[in-house]
C-alpha cells in the first residue's frame, strides 16, 4: 500500500501520468474520497513536479468545476485547479463520462450502475450524444498520452466525445 500523504523522493522523471480515483460509496464517505480523489493526486502531482517532470497528464471526470454544487465535480475541479497550480510546462487533464473497462482484472469491485449502463445503452449507444457515452478506458490513455506526446504548453482539458474512438487513431 502506498502512503501518498509521505510519498518519498521519486525518480527524475519528464512525464507523469495520474489515472487514480474512487468513488464515494467505495470511499466511505465524502472526506476519504476527497482523500483519494483531490489530496492524493496533488501529492503525486507535487512529488513529480520535485523530481522534474515537465508534463502532467490526469484523469479527471465529465463536469469537473471548482464552483459546482456537486460534490464530486467540485472536488474534481479543485483537483484540476491545484494540479495546474503546480508550475509543470504542460497539463492536459481527461474529462470521461462513465468509464468503462475489466474492473474486475485491477482487482477493483464490479459498479453495478456501470454494468447496467452499459447492458442499457449497448443497443442504442450510436444514439447517444458523444459527449455523454460511455467511453473505454483504453481510449481515455490512447488520447492522454497522444495530447502529451503533442507537446504543447499549457493547460489542456479532452473532453470525452474528443476522447471516443482515441485508440483506434
Amino acid at each position: 500500500m502506498v502512503d501518498f500523504a509521505h510519498l518519498r523522493r521519486l525518480p527524475r522523471v519528464d512525464d507523469v501520468y495520474i489515472a487514480l480515483g474512487t468513488t464515494i460509496k467505495v470511499a466511505g464517505s465524502q472526506e476519504a474520497f476527497r482523500q483519494v480523489d483531490h489530496d492524493h493526486v496533488i501529492a503525486i502531482a507535487r512529488a513529480a513536479r520535485e523530481a522534474g517532470a515537465k508534463r502532467l497528464a490526469v484523469v479527471s471526470a465529465l463536469g469537473a468545476d471548482r464552483g459546482s454544487r456537486v460534490f464530486y465535480n467540485r472536488v474534481k475541479g479543485e483537483m484540476e485547479a491545484d494540479a495546474a497550480a503546480l508550475g509543470y510546462e504542460e497539463v492536459c487533464f481527461a474529462q470521461p463520462s462513465l468509464l468503462l473497462g475489466d474492473r474486475a482484472a485491477l482487482g477493483q469491485p464490479t459498479r453495478p450502475g456501470e454494468v447496467w449502463a452499459s447492458r442499457l445503452l449497448g443497443p442504442v449507444l450510436p444514439l447517444v450524444p458523444r459527449g455523454i457515452r460511455p467511453i473505454a478506458a483504453e481510449d481515455v490513455a490512447a488520447a492522454l498520452l497522444a495530447a502529451t506526446l503533442a507537446g504543447k504548453p499549457g493547460v489542456h482539458r479532452l473532453a470525452s466525445a474528443r476522447m471516443q474512438g482515441a485508440q483506434r487513431r
